[in-house]
């Protein structure tokens, strides 16, 4: 179910992706990467959160909101 953790599917998460929405087009390869850590760090708490089945187990697919960047401190 999209938008929902799911613990079973979490722990098969074998591939995180994470989607930036044009206006943070302007953000460092390095800013986004550390960001992206601290979001998939805490998965259950994400805004946006989706599973993607693959062959060998899930994509964890995160889309970055600005109430995400407030909980990890960047915004």
């Amino acid at each position: 179910m999209p938008n929902a953790f799911d613990p079973y599917r979490d722990a098969l998460v074998v591939e995180n992706h994470t989607v930036w929405p044009e206006e943070y087009e302007d953000w460092s390869r390095g800013d986004k990467a550390r960001v992206e850590s601290l979001l998939h760090g805490s998965p259950r708490e994400a805004s946006d959160l989706d599973y993607v089945r693959q062959h060998s187990g899930f994509a964890r697919v995160i889309t970055v909101a600005p109430a995400d960047l407030e909980r990890v401190s960047v915004a």
